[in-house]
């Protein structure tokens, strides 16, 4: 079975804070990472959250900003569309594409207008009708997140992105837990399946998790895209900051998901690969004589031993051996051959 190479996004998101320098140096650490797509979020305050709403708790415990409700804090974090056009040139010299999510239908068409190839259904744009039927009318791949969601959500999401003209093929569905950080016993990686069969598309997995090895064990299990938050420093203030990975835990995590892809792109038939044949004949045991012994005498069990190197008689055809007749004397620790008995064997194997 040929596995094709899994698309690793590392969400850069708003742990930009708001600045141009630092955006560029999140590029520049996405891409020593070794990833495929960084990815931001487009938006403007005022067309994503009313002036009066509470931050998450996450949010307020990891901001310093404690009075703030969610409007002023997004103010701050919003990227300019001089900002939008500086970085994703600056992605494309450092080899990377660069991806965002947008929030609402306006923040769709800007995003299609700069040649976005792809899209992101965040999972809090799951159920916004209007945000769908914009986001399918594209004709594009769509990636799909699904924290909070539950199974009937994702089946009328996937409904409405179908019945207006993409095709199933071209939708990939994340598994995902909307809680920053996410506690390893609310991960339930295995609905990332349930999802796979239920639905019948491509499926990934949005980490939230503390940590690497999550997204690597989803993509031991299918996943074909991986999303992961990652900033310069977790101690940075911010919302998202401390349940992102840095630098070199994002490189670590790429280095193991490229693991994992060689180690399941194999035929799947259960056979010695090229790279251990060499080792049978090392790794396996002979037929040797256990003690001394005459010509004519008759071998029993007991007169036989195993021993490595592989390359004599295999311990496989011990009952073929006993009761045969030496036909010369033997010492003991001598390997066993055709020439010591009467009878020959069908097979040295």
């Amino acid at each position: 079975m040929k596995q094709n190479k899994v698309i690793i996004i590392a969400e850069a998101g708003v742990n930009h804070n708001g600045s141009t320098i630092l955006a560029k140096k999140l590029i520049d650490a996405a891409a020593q990472a070794g990833v495929d797509l960084i990815k931001f979020q487009t938006f403007k305050a005022e067309k994503l959250v009313s002036k009066g709403a509470q931050k998450a708790s996450y949010q307020k415990k990891n901001t310093n900003e404690k009075e703030e409700g969610q409007f002023e804090m997004l103010k701050r974090l919003e990227l300019t569309e001089a900002q939008h056009e500086e970085l994703i040139a600056y992605a494309k010299e450092k080899g990377l594409e660069f991806f965002s999510t947008a929030f609402d239908t306006d923040g769709l068409e800007y995003l299609n207008s700069l040649g976005f190839s792809r899209f992101k259904v965040p999972s809090g744009e799951i159920t916004n009708y209007p945000y769908l039927k914009k986001i399918a009318s594209f004709k594009k791949p769509v990636i799909l997140s699904t924290g909070m969601a539950d199974m009937k959500e994702i089946k009328e999401a996937v409904d409405l992105l179908t019945s207006k003209g993409l095709p199933k093929g071209d939708i990939t569905i994340l598994h995902c837990n909307t809680e920053y950080p996410t506690p390893m016993e609310d991960v339930n990686l295995r609905a990332m399946k349930t999802i796979e069969v239920e639905m019948g598309v491509k499926i990934g997995y949005s980490d939230h998790t503390l940590g690497i090895e999550v997204p690597i064990a989803a993509v031991a299990l299918g996943a074909v895209v991986i999303e992961k938050h990652f900033t310069l420093d977790r101690s940075m203030p911010g919302p998202d900051h401390r349940a992102s990975l840095e630098p070199g835990e994002l490189k670590a995590m790429v280095a193991g998901i490229r693991n994992i892809e060689k180690a399941i792109a194999g035929n799947g038939r259960k056979e010695p690969s090229k790279s251990e044949l060499k080792n049978r004949v090392v790794g396996r045991k002979s037929l040797f004589f256990a003690h001394n012994m005459k010509k004519g005498q008759t071998i029993g069990e007991n007169d036989l031993m195993t021993l490595r190197p592989g390359d004599g008689v295999s311990p496989m055809k011990m009952k073929e051996i006993i009761g045969k007749t030496l036909l010369t004397d033997v010492m003991v620790n001598e390997k066993l051959n055709l020439s010591h008995i009467i009878h020959s064997l069908s097979s040295n194997n």
